[in-house]
């Protein structure tokens, strides 16, 4: 009988872990900065089996931590930290420069292009419960955003 009750819990947990929101995080990758410089963006595409939240995430490389969405505001384009981002359940959910995205603030160092940086996400599912995801992001230098043809205002032929 003991060893029947010990199974059952035992699959019982495996059950409970497996309601928990699994979350798959792919393309991760934090960009590079030059020396001096204290902030920078890490970006990813994140998505959940079950409806839940990205509410928060740390890095031993920054002192401040925080999902940051990036919109036009009266035709300006501002940031601002949320409290959440939603990962609705089998979506997959973009962090993007000039869109939604984890800030590192207050670095303790420079960054550089082929470093890797530790992050963890926490994610909480419809049940309260969090989740700690440990991701390892690789930095890059990002390249500047490529100008359609007839954007510049210098634009001469």
């Amino acid at each position: 009988m003991k060893r029947v009750v010990v199974s059952f819990a035992v699959l019982m947990s495996a059950l409970f872990s497996q309601a928990q929101a699994q979350v798959t995080v792919k393309d991760a990758w934090v960009r590079a900065t030059v020396a001096q410089q204290k902030a920078t963006g890490a970006f990813m595409q994140l998505q959940s089996a079950q409806d839940a939240k990205l509410i928060s995430a740390q890095s031993p490389v920054a002192g401040v931590v925080e999902v940051h969405e990036m919109a036009m505001d009266g035709g300006v384009m501002k940031m601002r930290a949320v409290p959440s981002l939603a990962l609705p359940a089998g979506k997959a959910v973009e962090l993007k420069p000039g869109g939604y995205h984890v800030m590192l603030m207050d670095l303790k160092g420079q960054v550089k292009d082929g470093d890797t940086v530790p992050v963890t996400l926490v994610v909480e599912g419809q049940d309260g419960k969090r989740q700690n995801i440990e991701i390892k992001a690789s930095a890059r230098m990002a390249a500047a955003p490529a100008m359609k043809h007839g954007e510049g205002k210098m634009h001469k032929h």
